[in-house]
C-alpha cells in the first residue's frame, strides 16, 4: 500500500546525511513506494479549520553533496495525505508547542508521528518525572536557595535548562565550584522556565546510552562517550559512538516506560541512560538511527515504517 508522506523538518540541503534519522526514515520509505513530499514548520497554516501546508515533493539518494530532488512549491491540505512526520528539531518552544496544537486538528484522520498531543504533554526532561524509580536524584526549580541546598546535598551536580536540547547549556558544578552564583543569573536571564538540577553521574564517563524504543519495544541502543574534558556524550558537541548492548536495568527501564509510550501513540522515542538511571525521554525528533545502523546492521527505520504502515491499514 502505497503512502502520502509529509515531512515536517528543517532544511533537507542543511542536513548532515551521514548522522540524520529523518533521512533514514525518508529513504525507508521511497524504498517501500512511498510518495514523499517536505515543508519547513513556519510553511504550516491553520485556515478556517483547514491544515494547509506549503510543500515540496522530494526524492532522496544516499550521496554526500547530491542527496535530494524537490519539486515546485504547492499547498497541500495535510487532510489529503496519509502521514506526517514531526520531525523538526527542538526547542520545544512556543513554535513547537504551537505547531502541535494545529496538527491536532488532523490526527488520527492524518496519521501525526508522534501523536502531537503527547509531545506536546511530554517533554523530555518533564516526563521522565512520571515514572517512579528510574530518575537521579533530580530537582526542577527556579529558586536559588533550592538549588544551593541541592547542591549541599549532592556536592557534584548537572544544571542544565529544562527545555534544552543537544547538550546545549549543560554545566557541571563541582562543589567548591565558585560560579553558581553567575550561572544562576545568566540562566534566569535567558530563559523564564526553572532549571533542571541532577546529581552528576560519574558513570557518564563510561557512556550515555541512547536507546530507541517503537511503539514501545526496545529496537536498538548506540553508546555515546563524552570527549576528553567533557561532562556531555551529545554527538553535536563531540561524543563518540560505539556499539553496546543493554544491561538488565536498562531493559528494567524500558519495561517500565514501554506500555505508557504504546499507550500514548508514540512510535519513536529515543531514551537516554547513563548507568543505572533514566535522565531523558525523547520524543520530539530523536535520532540515533544511523549511527546503530552502521554498528550493527539494525534497521529501525524499517521498524518504524512497519508500524506505521500497520496503522494505517487497520
Amino acid at each position: 500500500m502505497a503512502l502520502k508522506i509529509a515531512i515536517q523538518m528543517d532544511p533537507v540541503a542543511a542536513i548532515d546525511i551521514k548522522g540524520d534519522s529523518t533521512f533514514r526514515l525518508a529513504l525507508e520509505a521511497q524504498a517501500r513506494g512511498h510518495a514523499l513530499c517536505y515543508y519547513l514548520p513556519r510553511d504550516l497554516s491553520l485556515s478556517n479549520g483547514e491544515v494547509l501546508a506549503r510543500t515540496r515533493s522530494l526524492e532522496v539518494r544516499d550521496a554526500e553533496g547530491d542527496h535530494f530532488t524537490e519539486g515546485n512549491e504547492v499547498v497541500t491540505n495535510l487532510r489529503d495525505v496519509d502521514v506526517v512526520l514531526m520531525r523538526q528539531d527542538p526547542p520545544f518552544d512556543m513554535s513547537y508547542i504551537t505547531a502541535t496544537h494545529i496538527l491536532d486538528h488532523i490526527h488520527p484522520h492524518t496519521l501525526v508521528v508522534n501523536d502531537p498531543s503527547h509531545v506536546r504533554n511530554a517533554p523530555e526532561k518533564l516526563f521522565v518525572t512520571e515514572f517512579d524509580g528510574v530518575m537521579p536524584p533530580t530537582l526542577i526549580s527556579s529558586s536559588e536557595q533550592d538549588i544551593r541546598a541541592f547542591r549541599a546535598e549532592h556536592k557534584d551536580i548537572i544544571l542544565k535548562p529544562l527545555y534544552g536540547n543537544g547538550g546545549a547549556g549543560v554545566f557541571r558544578v563541582r562543589p567548591d565550584d565558585e560560579n553558581l552564583a553567575s550561572l544562576l543569573e545568566m540562566f534566569t536571564q535567558m530563559y523564564r522556565e526553572p532549571l533542571i538540577a541532577q546529581a552528576y553521574l560519574p558513570d557518564v564517563r563510561a557512556g550515555d546510552k541512547r536507546i530507541i524504543l517503537v511503539d514501545g519495544e526496545i529496537a536498538g541502543a548506540i553508546n555515546r562517550v563524552p570527549a576528553e574534558g567533557e561532562s556531555r556524550s551529545n554527538m553535536h558537541v563531540g561524543g563518540r559512538p560505539e556499539a553496546t548492548r543493554l544491561t538488565d536495568r536498562e531493559r528494567e527501564i524500558c519495561a517500565i516506560i514501554g506500555p505508557e509510550l504504546k499507550k500514548r501513540g508514540l512510535i519513536f522515542v529515543g531514551i537516554d541512560v547513563i548507568g543505572d538511571y533514566l535522565t531523558e525521554i525523547n520524543v520530539t525528533s530523536p535520532t540515533g538511527l544511523r549511527e546503530i545502523e552502521r554498528f550493527d546492521g539494525t534497521n529501525i527505520a524499517a521498524m518504524i515504517w512497519d508500524v506505521i504502515e500497520a496503522k494505517r491499514a487497520s
